[in-house]
């Protein structure tokens, strides 16, 4: 249901380049405590159900462990949904940021539009793989924060060679036999620049020489 909601956001031609979540610590974060309770509602339930026999029957200790579990459960089902539903995708023509489970809120920054992106990443954000990434935009919104966000070089990466392979004409229109010499030379460019690799370069331009 997920993938259908992204592909209902995508336009004519637009691709999604990569998907990305939040680091998961994000996710252990949020549901520590309630693996804690989870647990202690758990052996509580076993000593209670030990020593408290001449009290109380054994069913009822039982349902009222299992209820006192359910309610840390239930929140931590809601937590990992959460989490699972809030992605950053990064697109051909723009990046995406999507929340929410059944109200969802998305917020678009178009690759035109952006102006610079910082990265920043504390010493256990390199040690494990996470960091900030802030989008800068001639928009309205003016900065898109990403927080805690997985891969963030790699993230960074993808979405400034989206914006290089825009501003080249690369994938905004169809291409056109006589449109078709300049992309190839626009994609040259890339390459000598370290955007696209050579196996990259050699397939675009197999694919836009197909199409003369």
């Amino acid at each position: 249901m997920a993938q259908n909601y992204i592909d209902s956001l995508l336009g004519e031609r637009e691709k999604i380049i990569m998907v990305a979540r939040q680091h998961w610590f994000i996710l252990l974060s949020m549901i520590l405590f309630e693996i804690i309770l989870t647990l202690i509602f758990f052996v509580g339930t076993i000593f209670a159900a030990l020593l408290a026999q001449a009290y109380l029957s054994l069913g009822w200790i039982i349902f009222i462990g299992f209820v006192l579990m359910l309610l840390p459960i239930a929140s931590m089902v809601r937590d990992i949904l959460i989490f699972t539903n809030h992605q950053f995708i990064i697109t051909n023509r723009r990046v995406i940021q999507i929340s929410g489970i059944i109200n969802k809120s998305t917020t678009d920054s178009s690759l035109e539009k952006v102006n610079d992106v910082k990265m920043s990443q504390s010493v256990l954000g390199r040690m494990f793989n996470y960091g900030d990434i802030e989008i800068m935009t001639a928009s309205e919104l003016g900065v898109n924060l990403f927080r805690r966000i997985e891969r963030p070089i790699r993230f960074k990466t993808a979405m400034l060679n989206a914006k290089e392979s825009m501003d080249a004409g690369i994938y905004t229109h169809e291409s056109r036999g006589d449109d078709i010499p300049s992309l190839i030379a626009g994609l040259d460019k890339l390459r000598q620049q370290g955007t696209l690799t050579e196996e990259e370069f050699q397939a675009k331009k197999a694919e836009l020489l197909a199409k003369l």
